[in-house]
């Protein structure tokens, strides 16, 4: 029965195939697996059942109820001499970068060359790069294809994962989470940030590679789940002291800042606020003054039945008069009008 294996390769990139042979593998084994196009070296990061749930989780994408099917398979585990090949390759990848590099400027393209990747059995080679725009590298694929006598492959990145393969020490003082255990990169959006009162300052929340840090995720769940217990900062409550307003709220220690009217401040526990509140008078409570107000004479003792009708239905809206033009709208101020034409003798009688 063939067991899935998880094989990482350079730069923390794995992927899965499978072991059919009896022999049994362990964690750090050197192997050679089959890959498209040729052959590949890595090292064995995880067996069995575990490697199964790992490779659920990557292959995202499957469809429901269909089982992940692995990349490859292991062809067999790598010697002793084959493993010294490989770490050659590994120390001549940074010469191929600083040439590449070259011919980038020579084409004058704005990207960043990040990392070079040789293909164990030197049939292929994988350059991996960071760009802000589109670029159009057709003629430095031609131009390294014919350096370096291979198929050449241009692999765009974003920061994220240029931070992940090339790896380095977060401010925490240990190795990055996305080159260590981190097993995807999720989205990290400012709004964590906010939930958790930390400091907007970019320097203080982004990481090495320049985006916002990995841990903000970590801890979110907890500052939300905690904050649903406390009231909202700004919100008015009535205690045995009256009525104070909410000014800060301190999860950790579950401490609430109240401040009242006349500008006293003082902290209380949840549990104490919660009594106090529990233990407050209730204001009475004030009728609501009808939506429409009706209002007689005051010197009228008796509201006869006509009167209530009239006060209460809605009077009708006064007619709009039409204004009529006014006559000589033309003329100049002081003119005054003409007198109509002579249409001759007329007959008072």
């Amino acid at each position: 029965m063939s067991a899935v294996v998880e094989v990482r390769f350079k730069g923390n990139r794995k992927a899965y195939f499978t072991w059919e042979e009896e022999a049994a593998l362990g964690v750090g084994d050197p192997v050679v697996v089959t890959v498209e196009r040729g052959q590949d070296l890595g090292h064995v990061s995880a067996l069995g059942d575990v490697a199964e749930r790992k490779c659920d989780i990557a292959c995202a994408g499957c469809a429901a109820g269909e089982a992940p099917a692995p990349t490859g398979r292991i062809t067999r585990r790598a010697s002793s001499e084959e493993a010294r090949l490989g770490g050659e390759l590994r120390k001549a990848e940074e010469d191929v970068r600083r040439k590449v590099i070259e011919r980038v400027r020579t084409h004058g393209l704005l990207m960043k060359v990040s990392d070079a990747e040789w293909q164990w059995d030197r049939k292929k080679l994988t350059i991996y790069f960071t760009a802000e725009k589109r670029v159009d590298f057709r003629a430095l694929v031609r131009d390294l294809a014919a350096l370096f006598r291979t198929r050449i492959e241009l692999r765009q990145i974003g920061a994220r994962d240029e931070a992940k393969r090339l790896n380095g020490v977060g401010r925490c003082g240990r190795e990055y989470c996305c080159s260590s255990w981190l097993p995807e990169l999720r989205p990290v959006s400012l709004s964590l940030a906010k939930d958790q009162r930390l400091s907007l300052n970019p320097s203080q929340i982004s990481g090495g590679c320049g985006r916002l840090l990995c841990c903000l995720r970590y801890e979110h769940d907890f500052y939300v789940a905690s904050r649903k217990r406390f009231p909202k900062e700004g919100k008015t409550v009535r205690t045995a002291m009256g009525v104070e307003r909410v000014q800060a709220v301190d999860i950790f220690r579950e401490r609430i800042l109240l401040r009242a009217e006349d500008g006293a401040i003082r902290a209380v526990t949840l549990v104490q606020l919660k009594e106090e509140t529990a233990a407050a008078p209730t204001e009475p409570a004030v009728p609501k003054p009808p939506s429409t107000l009706v209002t007689f004479d005051e010197g009228s003792l008796t509201v006869t039945p006509e009167q209530a009708v009239d006060a209460v239905s809605p009077k009708p809206a006064p007619k709009r008069r039409r204004r009529r033009g006014r006559r000589g709208r033309g003329r100049k101020s002081g003119e005054t009008p003409e007198s109509p034409p002579d249409a001759g003798p007329r007959d008072d009688a």
